[in-house]
This record gives C-alpha cells, sequence and structure tokens, in this order.
C-alpha cells in the first residue's frame, strides 16, 4: 500500500463495484483477475468508490468491453481491509479524491446489490468507446497496478 493506504476509513461509504460477474451477498471479490478495460493486465488491487454513478460506469464500460452481450451489475461491497485512494483518477487532476475512489489488496464482501444508478445514454456509450479505443491504441491508458 501506499502512503495514502489506512486501516481506518478514509470515507464511511457506502461503498459500490462495478462489474459485469454475477455474484451473489457474500461472496469476495479480489484482486489477481484480468483489468475490465486492460485485459492483458491482471489487477494487483480491487476497486470500488462510495459514488453508486461511478460503480454504474465502471459497470456499463465493462459490459461494452465484453462485447455488449452482458449485464452491468453495481454491488454494496464492504472493504475486509486497508484501502488507499485509487491513483488512477486521484491525482493532480483530481487532488483530494473528490471521485471517492478506492482501492485495497484485500478483498471486497458483497453486502448488495443496487438496480438503479445514472444510465449512460448512446450517445454517451459512445462517446466512451471512442475515448477507450484512443487510450489503447495511444498507450495513455496505462493502469497504475
Amino acid at each position: 500500500m501506499s502512503e495514502n493506504s489506512t486501516a481506518s476509513p478514509l470515507d464511511d461509504g457506502p461503498f459500490f463495484h462495478g462489474t459485469v460477474a454475477d455474484l451473489k451477498v457474500g461472496d469476495l471479490l479480489t484482486a489477481g483477475r484480468p483489468s475490465n478495460y486492460r485485459p492483458d493486465v491482471v489487477m494487483n488491487h480491487i476497486y470500488f468508490t462510495a459514488r453508486p454513478d461511478g460503480a454504474g460506469l465502471a459497470a456499463e464500460i465493462a459490459a461494452e468491453l465484453a462485447g455488449g452481450a452482458a449485464t452491468p451489475r453495481v454491488y454494496i461491497v464492504e472493504p475486509i481491509g486497508a484501502f488507499e485512494d485509487d491513483p488512477n483518477v486521484t491525482d493532480k487532476k483530481f487532488p483530494g479524491n473528490p471521485t471517492r475512489s478506492y482501492r485495497s489488496s484485500d478483498p471486497l464482501r458483497i453486502v448488495g446489490e443496487i438496480t438503479e444508478w445514472a444510465r449512460l445514454t448512446p450517445e454517451q456509450l459512445q462517446a466512451w468507446r471512442e475515448r477507450l479505443s484512443v487510450l489503447r491504441t495511444s498507450g495513455r491508458g496505462d493502469i497504475i497496478n
């Protein structure tokens, strides 16, 4: 963990994780799986946010990258161990973590699922397709792992 890691909460939550995985209450999300955004990168952390719409965005992008046939899901999660600010979005552009995005090398426990979040319009999905394509082909889509 980095200097921003803590055993004390950085945020009171509740916390959310967006994915296409079909999970049940009590299941654990763990690090060590391929990135939803860069399948060639095995992730050392599991990512989550205190913003349901942020998790919804991640879920919809994951579904888009899975070919659009996958169902986006947003789970309410509980960090099992220490967590830190997500350095992929919390840097000079976002001082103070306004996105309320975090990561942990410890598991997250599924405690529920939500089905309501601000869904992307077809135009917004197309804009994300284009952004992700540019990131993948430009080499600017590095993940701080």
